[in-house]
């Protein structure tokens, strides 16, 4: 029996909803998993302050105890519901304890802080986010049972049956995303097969993690109607595959200026002095995936060079060739929040 019936749910979604707007609350867990709940508004709202102030169970999410355990979603962002459609809409929300400071999973709070203070130099991210598609028995989708694909090779920015797997739910995706107004930038297949990447930016500051989040979002609730499990682990496979990473494009007005290679150099020369600080916020279980070996340089050292995608840190060619642009970090992981990354590059970089 199908989980997921769009021809008997259709009929329902066309129905006039009286004047009134579903709002669907999204929030990262303290496992750095996605929720969301949905509630009922008399209006479409003109901006984030008609939003009301919402709660939920943390004793349920990881976030709270049982003797305590409201948490408070404050609506941080407002985007389009590709899902429902008409003037509903989705709300990115931070996360409060009752007495008013920011959840310890909320690191929303304190990125925005140092976004805050680094706002003049403008910083822009772009964010490449890897992934990988399983089948609901936990089976990467589209290898055989009980065996192995052919080696990598034909699979990257792949073309063909036996060389891609659903492809009908990353083109979902990607127009959810154009419809919702996340600035999703491109996807491609990757190289190890059901692997798949889209990228989100240019986005300036907070921005970055507030739209990485929902795309996320918009993915996984995506996935749930094609009954395919995502994963974000960054070595969801052991072998000779490809770990999923989620690399991180840095730049400034500075260094996209005429001249900017000097500021790109001195951020990295910068970067490599707090190389373990951020490896710390990397992402879980990243030491399986940054072993020297597949397009990775080793955690345990630093290195940048031009063009080389085994290096910490990568200058593009072109970037080197004219002499500005931006830095390309490789060493987050694809279960990163995005604004742990972000907030640190900021910090290290510019404060």
């Amino acid at each position: 029996m199908a989980l997921s019936r769009p021809d008997l749910l259709a009929p329902y979604l066309s129905l006039d909803q009286g004047g009134k707007i579903q709002a669907e609350y999204v929030w990262i867990d303290g496992d750095n998993g996605l929720r969301s709940k949905t509630t009922t508004l008399p209006k479409v709202p003109k901006d984030i302050s008609e939003l009301r102030i919402w709660d939920f169970d943390g004793s349920s999410t990881n976030q709270a105890p049982g003797h305590d355990s409201d948490v408070y979603l404050r609506p941080a962002a407002i985007f389009r519901d590709p899902f429902r459609r008409g003037d509903n809409i989705l709300v990115l929300a931070e996360t409060y304890n009752n007495d008013g400071t920011p959840n310890a999973t909320n690191h929303r709070h304190f990125a925005k802080k140092v976004m805050d203070q680094a706002k003049d130099t403008i910083p822009w991210f772009g964010l490449e986010q890897e992934y990988t598609l399983f089948d609901v028995d936990d089976h990467p989708l589209g290898w055989p049972k009980g065996g192995f694909p052919g080696p990598q090779g034909p699979y990257y920015c792949g073309v063909g049956a036996g060389k891609v797997f659903a492809r009908d739910l990353i083109e979902a995706h990607y127009r959810a995303c154009l419809y919702a107004g996340v600035k999703i930038s491109g996807i491609n297949a990757e190289v190890m097969p059901a692997q798949w990447e889209f990228q989100v930016g240019p986005c300036e500051g907070i921005e970055m993690g507030d739209h990485l989040w929902i795309a996320r979002f918009l993915l996984v609730r995506i996935a749930e109607q094609f009954n395919v499990k995502v994963s974000f682990h960054p070595k969801p496979l052991q072998g000779d595959w490809n770990g999923a990473g989620c690399h991180t494009n840095f730049s400034t007005k500075a260094m996209r200026e005429k001249g900017g290679i000097a500021a790109i150099d001195e951020a990295i020369e910068k970067l490599s002095k707090r190389h373990h600080e951020h490896i710390a916020v990397y992402g879980d279980d990243n030491e399986l995936r940054l072993s020297g070996r597949h397009e990775t340089a080793h955690i345990g050292a630093f290195s940048s060079g031009v063009a080389n995608r085994g290096a910490s840190v990568r200058i593009p060619r072109q970037v080197a060739a004219q002499g500005f642009g931006y830095l390309e970090d490789r060493r987050p992981a694809s279960n990163i929040d995005p604004y742990r990354v972000t907030g640190i590059i900021v910090e290290t970089v510019l404060l």
